[in-house]
């Protein structure tokens, strides 16, 4: 491979893609890494688990493109056929990689797990191969050159995929006579529609330049709104253009590459040396759990508390009888009185407490199914506000989790202006 210019395929396999059982994530994954270095997948086939149909697809593959990504099929059991389809391919025969034996060694002796015969067959590869390491998984990668395409194959689980890709993907990237000039910025926002973006920048910017490319992706709960340029030269239009879009969007971008919510949170938390704890009841403990999923989340998140039932926002976080007879659980009192209680409880800076009715039933004519109560806020300085979002459960407890989260963003950067989507989903 000598040109960034490659025809680039990648073929999927396992029959539970083809159910629908497992939903593919790869591909995009693998498409977005190899964007970094200026390639483009122009063709993608998923084929099940079966012999003939991936040895002709392959096969076909290998004739029409200078690199084809194999992605799953490397595991121990007798419907992982990748090593066996690519041998016979390239003509060759399996043979146990020494490189793949102590891998597998390693793995198992770290785990305290006896290597067994069937782990022993993730260390036949084809003749000829290089092992692609895998930093947390048991089979390892492989590649090799059949003709002049060059296949690497990789596991289908997504985390092994991602450990594996920084390798491949800084393999490829020496490989390449031409530094790749693609450059790719990335800004998340919440709080904004495809359609409303695309409608604030038609308005403001019409005169949008042409070799930067605009593209949009729409997500629950964030949309990410990415800036591609393919030449170096037009590095100071992409500039131009997202300062643009800051000034634009304001206060709704969340950050730039991956950037998620809870992240921005726990990030603003730790440089102000202060701490946040959750009530939740509609939501069943979603925030906190978009919380601990980031790594180190402990040095700011302190506590979450699901009170799902009046007895219980009661007897954990001290919730008022009174209250909750004289005004019910989805009520602005209650969501004070339960942020009040998580963070005396945790004894944190802040709280996010969410009180809603997710439906599909349960709604009234002054409380409909999408109302949700959200209280969020320091000691003695809480904020209150009553939003509809009548769209399906899980959508809902997402949503209504993301604005919780972005409300005490804004409070930490000290943004007083209410975002777009207050007005939007307004319920009184």
């Amino acid at each position: 491979m000598t040109d960034r210019d490659l025809k680039v395929q990648l073929l999927l396999t396992g029959n539970e893609i083809m159910s629908g059982d497992t939903v593919d994530s790869n591909s995009a994954l693998i498409a977005r890494r190899l964007g970094e270095l200026g390639l483009s997948v122009f063709r993608k086939v998923t084929v099940g688990d079966e012999v003939a149909l991936l040895r002709h697809e392959l096969a076909a593959m290998t004739e029409d493109a200078d690199l084809v990504i194999v992605n799953g099929g490397l595991g121990p059991t007798v419907d992982d056929l990748t090593a066996e389809i690519l041998a016979a391919v390239a003509g060759v025969g399996l043979e146990q990689h020494p490189r793949a034996v102590s891998h597998l060694e390693a793995w198992c002796a770290g785990r305290n797990l006896p290597l067994n015969a069937a782990n022993m067959k993730q260390a036949l590869l084809p003749a000829g191969a290089t092992v692609v390491d895998n930093p947390i998984g048991s089979a390892v990668g492989f590649e090799m050159e059949v003709g002049n395409c060059r296949v690497i194959c990789t596991p289908g689980v997504p985390g092994e995929l991602a450990a594996m890709l920084d390798g491949i993907v800084s393999d490829l990237a020496a490989r390449l006579q031409r530094p790749p000039e693609r450059r790719v910025l990335r800004l998340q926002t919440f709080g904004l529609g495809e359609s409303s973006a695309q409608q604030m920048i038609s308005d403001a910017l019409p005169d949008w330049p042409a070799d930067v490319e605009l593209g949009f992706r729409a997500g629950a709960p964030q949309m990410e709104v990415k800036l591609t340029i393919d030449r170096a030269s037009a590095a100071p239009a992409l500039q131009r253009c997202r300062e643009q879009l800051q000034a634009l969007f304001g206060d709704h971008i969340i950050g730039e590459g991956d950037t998620l919510l809870a992240e921005r949170v726990l990030q603003l938390l730790r440089e102000r040396g202060e701490t946040l704890a959750t009530a939740e009841s509609c939501t069943g403990g979603l925030i906190a759990s978009m919380l601990t999923r980031i790594a180190g989340s402990s040095n700011a998140f302190h506590a979450g508390f699901v009170t799902y039932s009046n007895a219980v926002k009661h007897a954990v976080l001290g919730v008022s009888r009174d209250t909750l007879a004289r005004h019910g659980a989805v009520s602005e009192p209650v969501v004070q009185q339960m942020a009040e209680g998580a963070m005396a409880r945790a004894d944190a800076d802040y709280a996010i407490a969410v009180s809603g009715i997710a439906g599909p039933d349960g709604g009234t004519p002054d409380k409909p199914v999408g109302t949700v109560w959200i209280a969020w806020g320091a000691r003695g300085a809480l904020h209150t506000r009553c939003l509809l979002w009548p769209v399906e459960r899980t959508l809902f407890q997402t949503m209504v989790a993301a604005a919780g989260l972005d409300m005490i963003r804004r409070t930490l950067l000290g943004i007083d202006r209410e975002p777009r989507y207050f007005s939007q989903r307004r319920a009184r």
